[in-house]
């Protein structure tokens, strides 16, 4: 029996003991609801308020400028619509790329229904758009630019410092999908140029279900929730007292793993072996240096990720296409890119976290060579 190894760290992570232990308190103590004026609603203010502030720390902003949500696809919801409806008097033209996640480009087909113009720009062979291209789609009825900061199947970081210049220089309003990078890599919106900025808890060892939205001071974005007057009135509903705090804990956690080195080390010695493995019939998707440091996706030429994964349960990571029928569609991003299907079949994103060892990458990489040998 093999031991089960995890490497689907960019799907979800575990969530933080740090995070475990800020929860515990409201799970029974503190019960009350953080807009009763009385003494059970207090505790309850005062920890969203340290969350919130927590939150604001890492991304380098005011905690004025962050109200949570239920998660990384509220929060782009809120941005996209939000944007839009608050805009659309003097525009209605919104700028995206092709490698976004399905919740940036479902909310943009969605406005569709309703008269938006989308511009889907493309990317390079890397996965990267043209700042440039950004600039020639400008129109003068565009009032939103969403462009992802790291792609999360193949890692890749967008040129997004660039573009909020961009952005900045039209007067258009500037979103960044930042679900992947937000602990990863270091993070200032005002270094990045963004009016709003969206990142998931699941993502950075805090539980699944919570999430923020960063709004920059003096942007305004119609409400995504409607109802009685919560976070400065930007979202409706009772704040998730249990799940902001742990928000906030994971967030003062993660400036501990900026950049971690160690992670990256560990992603770099595991691609070095899997070449002197498989040689030229391996192969990298994403940027070679602009890409977050837990993130691995390569291409078993010739070779199905599905097949290779589906003879290592053990093994948890993900691929980058889709068995129908007997034919194989590459996801999105790998086609955006213009991968080859016969490489693209074969692509697995291998992502690491905080707790991965060698040992658990060198047994991957012995499996691997025994799978591979059979197929």
């Amino acid at each position: 029996m093999y031991r089960k190894i995890y490497l689907d760290y960019n799907a979800s992570t575990p969530i933080a003991s740090e995070a475990v232990e800020a929860m515990r308190p409201f799970l029974s103590k503190h019960y009350g609801n953080p807009s009763s004026p009385h003494w059970t609603g207090a505790p309850a203010k005062v920890a969203v308020e340290r969350a919130r502030a927590q939150v604001a720390d890492l991304l380098d902003c005011n905690p004025t400028e962050v109200i949570f949500t239920s998660g990384g696809s509220e929060s782009n919801n809120h941005a996209i619509k939000g944007a839009f409806f608050a805009h659309r008097d003097r525009g209605d033209h919104i700028i995206t790329t092709a490698v976004e996640h399905p919740a940036t480009l479902a909310p943009c087909h969605f406005l569709e229904q309703l008269g938006a113009k989308v511009s889907i720009l493309p990317v390079d062979h890397f996965g990267r758009v043209d700042p440039d291209d950004v600039r020639r789609a400008i129109t003068p009825r565009t009032i939103l630019i969403t462009v992802m900061h790291a792609n999360n199947e193949v890692g890749t970081i967008q040129p997004i410092a660039e573009i909020g210049a961009i952005a900045r220089e039209a007067g258009v309003l500037f979103h960044t999908d930042a679900a992947q990078s937000v602990g990863k890599i270091a993070m200032s919106v005002d270094a990045l140029g963004v009016d709003l900025l969206s990142l998931a808890g699941h993502k950075l060892y805090a539980p699944k279900g919570i999430g923020a939205l960063y709004i920059r001071e003096g942007t305004h974005i119609e409400p995504f929730v409607h109802g009685a007057g919560h976070e400065e009135g930007r979202r409706a509903g009772t704040e998730n007292v249990l799940l902001s705090v742990a928000l906030g804990a994971a967030c003062e956690l993660a400036r501990n793993w900026i950049d971690a080195r160690q992670m990256q080390e560990l992603r770099e010695r595991f691609w070095h072996k899997l070449c002197e493995a498989f040689g030229d019939q391996v192969t990298l998707n994403g940027h070679p240096v602009e890409r977050l440091p837990n993130t691995l996706n390569v291409n078993f030429i010739g070779r199905s990720g599905a097949e290779i994964l589906g003879l290592m349960p053990e093994v948890a990571a993900s691929t980058g296409s889709a068995c129908h029928a007997g034919s194989v569609t590459l996801s999105p991003v790998l086609a955006a890119m213009g991968v080859p299907v016969e490489e693209g079949m074969g692509a697995i994103r291998f992502s690491l976290g905080r707790s991965t060892t060698w040992e658990e990458l060198e047994a991957v990489l012995k499996r691997l060579q025994a799978t591979l040998s059979v197929i």
